[in-house]
């Protein structure tokens, strides 16, 4: 039997590139997206995160793993995230304030929902840009004013994109796939327990 005859008669199997959009694997976004539709609990996930204070009002978020497709996944590094105040509200500024990483959360969040979802539609997007703002007043949160909010009233949201004019309001409503867009536009519920070391 002469293997090396058998070999070459085979058709040769070429490896299919990953089709790339916006930086996107789309493929193996389609295969999670088609897994889940198939099994929606696979769909169930539980994001976590471990903070620790330091001093005065420096503290550090640690972020190591979290649940999904039914198993606990470990990222690749741990991340970790500092928060402060600016010296004016008696911090040393170590870190973006609280309410700063609050505005991260927002456009990282509405920027890789535009993204990944521009891509599985075949919107190319050159480049994007966002600039965030919003409003908050000390009052609420230093206890001065009890009928003063504590937190936003208003936040506002601008991105400018490269991409072709005709995908411009596509893209403004793919962003209302953004998880973070979401909970801050419909609130959520949060259980705050405290207890003893």
């Amino acid at each position: 039997m002469n293997t090396s005859a058998q070999t070459q008669d085979r058709p040769q199997q070429q490896a299919v590139a990953p089709r790339i959009v916006n930086g996107v694997d789309v493929d193996a976004l389609m295969s999670t997206v088609n897994a889940i539709a198939t099994d929606g609990g696979l769909g169930a996930c539980r994001f976590r995160a471990t903070n620790n204070w330091l001093h005065g009002s420096h503290n550090r978020t640690t972020v190591v793993d979290f649940y999904g497709a039914r198993q606990v996944i470990a990222h690749r590094q741990t991340f970790t995230m500092d928060a402060d105040e600016p010296a004016i509200l008696a911090g040393n500024d170590h870190g973006a304030n609280p309410v700063e990483h609050l505005l991260h959360a927002l456009a990282s969040c509405v920027t890789t929902s535009m993204v990944a979802h521009a891509a599985v539609r075949g919107i190319r997007i050159e480049e994007l840009e966002s600039t965030l703002e919003g409003d908050l007043d000390l009052r609420g949160f230093l206890g001065l004013n009890a009928g003063v909010p504590k937190g936003y009233t208003a936040i506002r949201v601008g991105f400018r994109v490269k991409a072709a004019s005709d995908d411009l309001p596509r893209l403004r409503e793919l962003a209302a796939f953004s998880p973070v867009y979401n909970t801050l536009m419909n609130g959520t519920n949060v259980e705050l327990r405290v207890e003893p070391m």
